[in-house]
Parts: structure tokens; sequence; C-alpha cells
């Protein structure tokens, strides 16, 4: 019998190589910001709960990171069940099983004022232009088109989102995690080529509540990766994802989560506006 045919190893490239290490560095952050010593700095006046600048310490090491305390936390009756960390956590979670690496590591934990959830700080790098109004009737090659928005005096322009395969794949998480508020503001692109999705404490409705920014991609097929990632995350959440989320969101909002990464596979394109809940946040940015 003849010896079976051997599958050459696929190579392995730089963007490999630059993920294993992202990875890996995420790693190393959530441990240190769920071991770490947590000192607050400050707080920032801009959000709508209490979200406090901190810095987190272990063993040596140093980071700045969001703590943002439960008991901080306004309600929201739309939202009545579970907290706002803990969706924030549990979308970390989601995030991580993708493989994509679009937030922030992020824990709870307790801190100087409770329970909260804690999030490494992201720098932003302020040259990125993800999002642009222009004056015209079509976007230009390499934007999406998101909708006419009043500039005043009567006068509209079109907003419009790069056409940037990282903003697809949130594009995707936020269907799987029904996002309700992604604005501009929650996008951060960083120096080194990555982006971040943050603040999602309002995340995992049982109805559906998607609101975003990202509709450029509505009604087209998902890429090939998008179904991979989908199909493993419908294992996933039968088995080890969803026993991390259990402690975070409600048995019904986790199987909410499983319906909706279903709804997503079985008609194999991006979602498009319900036309039942506002389908772009407000302010957009």
């Amino acid at each position: 019998m003849s010896a079976p045919e051997r599958i050459p190893p696929r190579s392995v490239t730089a963007a490999d190589t630059a993920e294993t290490a992202d990875r890996a560095a995420d790693a190393a952050a959530a441990e240190l910001l769920a071991r770490g010593e947590l000192t607050v700095r400050g707080r920032i006046r801009e959000a709508s709960n209490a979200a406090l600048f901190c810095t987190i310490a272990l063993d040596g090491r140093e980071a700045s990171c969001i703590y943002k305390p439960v008991a901080g936390e306004r309600p929201l009756w739309d939202f009545p069940d579970g907290t706002l960390a803990g969706r924030e956590v549990a979308a970390y979670e989601v995030c991580e099983a993708t493989g994509w690496g679009l937030v922030p590591p992020t824990v709870l934990r307790d801190g100087p004022y409770g329970e909260g959830m804690c999030q490494l700080w992201v720098d932003v790098h302020a040259e990125a232009e993800l999002l642009a109004l222009v004056e015209a009737e079509e976007p230009e090659p390499g934007w999406k088109a998101i909708g006419l928005a009043d500039v005043g005096e009567g006068r509209t322009a079109l907003l419009v989102h790069a056409d940037d395969e990282r903003l697809r794949r949130l594009s995707v998480l936020d269907a799987v995690i029904n996002n309700a508020d992604r604005k501009g503001g929650h996008l951060l692109p960083t120096a080194d080529g990555r982006l971040y999705g943050i603040d999602h404490g309002v995340t995992f409705n049982v109805e559906n509540k998607l609101r975003t920014l990202l509709w450029g991609w509505a009604g087209e097929p998902l890429t090939a990766e998008a179904v991979d990632v989908l199909t493993g995350l419908r294992g996933a959440l039968t088995g080890p994802l969803g026993e991390r989320l259990a402690p975070l969101i409600t048995p019904a909002e986790i199987d909410a989560t499983r319906a909706r990464v279903e709804t997503l596979l079985a008609a194999g394109v991006h979602p498009e506006p319900g036309g039942e809940w506002p389908a772009i946040p407000w302010p957009p940015v």
C-alpha cells in the first residue's frame, strides 16, 4: 500500500504572524485586567453612565483602562434584565469566539466601587478616516452609503463609511449581538492598523434592536470568512461560549443570539433595516 499523500503545510503570512501576536497581547491584557490592582485616576464626564479612567498594575506591568461599576448604571426600560457591564463582557466573549479581535480585552471584576466592567484603554489614531459626509448622490470607490443626513439650512449630504474589511466584520458581529447603538464614536482605529468597537452595554436584547452606521453591506452576500465564523459560533454557543455567557446575560438572550446566528446563516446575506426600530443611532457620532 502506498504511503498517504502528504498535504503541504499552509504558508505562514505576515498577517498570520501579526494576528497571533495580537491575540497573545490581548490574552496578557485580559489577565492584567482580571488580576491587577485597579487605581481610579479620573472620571469620563461625557459618558451617560459612570465611567472611570484607571490604571491597572500587576507584576511590574501597567496599563490604562476603563472601569464602569454596575452601581453607576442608570436603568433602561427596554433593557430591564442584567447589567450594562455584563452585556459589555458578553460582547467581548462573543467577539473572542470569532477570532476577529474587534473588542478590547474586557473583564467583569470587583473594583473600588463594586463589581463592574473593566476594559483596556485604546489610543485612537486620529488620522484614520472611517466616516464622512459628501455632497454627492453616490459614494466614491472605497466608500459605502449609509443614508442622507441633514446638515442644516435645508441642505443634506450623503453619510458614508469606508468599505473596510474590519468594519464589515464588525457589522457581522453587531448583527450577532444585536447592537442597538453602533455610533461613529464607538469605532476606534489604532496606529498599528487595528480597529476596535466599544460601548456594548445595549446589546443581546431578545427583540430586534439593531441600530448601526454600518449598513453599507445591507443585503449583500456574507463573505466566506463570515460564514465560517458564524458556523463556528453556532457550535460554540451550545458549548463553552454558551457557558461563559450564562453568568452575563439571560438564558432567553443566549437563545436569541443562537437564533440570530441561524438566521444569518440561512439568509446568507448581511441584514437590512427592519423598519420596526430606528435603523441609525442618534446622534450618529
